[in-house]
């Protein structure tokens, strides 16, 4: 693919950009996961219970929802490339406060400020993603991209559990601050170097938030992922407090949730690119089911370890919602990208939040599964509106999603 700036060519390895761009999504996926499974290690440290512990992963997410429209509308007109560094940038200086957090609240805010380009950053990645390939192929690409993300369920967040035991929780936040370096680096190399959208604008990239079938797909998200991050934020203490296994357990079973989200990440979006709408009433309804059955695999080390696969296998819902995205929003393109992984983050916050109440509401660390399964049926409930609403109104664009 031929990308011109000005009078100069410059030549697009969609390998390499890919490969580029899920570095970045690396360093996201280990903070954002490494988080929960840090949580009992820093409440510890921090002399806070689980519950307020949780506050800093709804804090991280609270920062996505709030920067992805707000850096998405204000920096459409720039080149990706050099949005793309700006955000990871400034991921890096998040992560390395947060790793020198002298307190709870100090750590509250530094969540916060790391949350901030996330949204972004994976909104502007995915339509770098989408533009290198053939529409029918873009669904694969930008799972290329979020595989990034899940690989470091896999390798990442062990990764970083494992040194936050060792060598203490703020290890972890250390070596995504590295990592996000290394992203700025891979993608001033590799990256298209496009000339930015002169047309763009907050205005025209605030059009998205007319749209229904927008909010409509952004709810899906908001809702339906709720449900894994309710069960996966406690995934640690309920290993530590039910199953009743050692701490050094956890970084095995979390590679195992990171295997089914690699696994649901790549199968899903290869069914997405065939059948959208099929592919995501069918990953929520699997998601449903396997969150039901959580609170009674939950007793044993290995059923516990097989439905968390299950449930990981549901992560791969993100990069169909992703694609939808890209249908409905019109000239829109950067915001409704950036809040689709707002409303990801909305989710973050919820999951555990509802999680948390159940808890503290005396029902124990494995009732998360409850709340999780109610809010994959949410989700699928919402999204059952936005195709019988599209279909009704007949949308074009929705054509090849049936």
């Amino acid at each position: 693919m031929e990308l011109v700036m000005g009078s100069q060519s410059h030549k697009a390895h969609p390998a390499l950009v890919l490969f580029a761009l899920s570095v970045g999504a690396f360093a996201i996926g280990t903070t954002e996961f490494a988080s929960m499974s840090l949580l009992p290690f820093f409440a510890r440290d921090l002399h806070i219970d689980l519950p307020t512990a949780g506050h800093a992963i709804s804090a991280y997410a609270l920062g996505v929802v709030v920067g992805a429209p707000l850096i998405a509308a204000f920096g459409a007109r720039l080149p990706r490339r050099t949005l793309l560094i700006a955000l990871m940038a400034m991921f890096a200086v998040g992560n390395g406060l947060s790793a020198l957090s002298p307190s709870y609240h100090w750590m509250l805010l530094f969540r916060f400020l790391s949350g901030l380009p996330h949204g972004a950053y994976f909104g502007v990645a995915a339509l770098v993603a989408a533009s290198l390939v053939p529409i029918e192929k873009r669904t694969l690409a930008i799972a290329k991209v979020m595989s990034g993300l899940t690989i470091a369920t896999v390798l990442g967040v062990p990764v970083a559990n494992w040194m936050g035991q060792i060598l203490g929780w703020r290890s972890g936040f250390f070596v995504v601050c590295a990592l996000a370096v290394l992203t700025m680096s891979l993608v001033a190399l590799y990256a298209p170097r496009d000339a930015g959208d002169p047309k763009a604008s907050p205005m025209r990239e605030l059009g998205a938030l007319g749209k229904s079938q927008v909010w409509l797909t952004l709810l899906t998200g908001a809702i339906g992922f709720g449900g894994l991050f309710a069960v996966y934020t406690y995934v640690a203490s309920t290993m530590i407090e039910v199953t009743h296994v050692s701490e050094t357990y956890v970084p095995l079973v979390l590679i195992v949730f990171g295997l089914g989200m690699t696994v649901g990440n790549l199968a899903v979006a290869w069914l997405a690119d065939r059948a959208l709408n099929r592919t995501v009433i069918g990953i929520l309804l699997w998601s449903a089911v396997a969150l039901a059955l959580f609170p009674f695999m939950a007793g044993n080390i290995w059923s516990l370890s097989l439905i968390v696969f299950l449930i990981g296998i549901g992560g791969g819902m993100g990069t169909p919602l992703q694609a939808r995205l890209m249908d409905v929003a019109g000239d829109a393109q950067t915001l409704a990208a950036a809040l689709h992984h707002s409303a990801f983050n909305v989710a973050n916050a919820l999951g555990p939040w509802l999680g948390g109440l159940s808890i503290a509401a005396g029902y124990g660390l494995v009732s998360t599964g409850w709340i999780g399964c109610a809010l994959s049926l949410g989700g699928l409930a919402i999204y059952l509106v936005a195709i019988a609403t599209a279909r009704r109104s007949a949308q074009p664009a929705l054509a090849p999603c049936e």
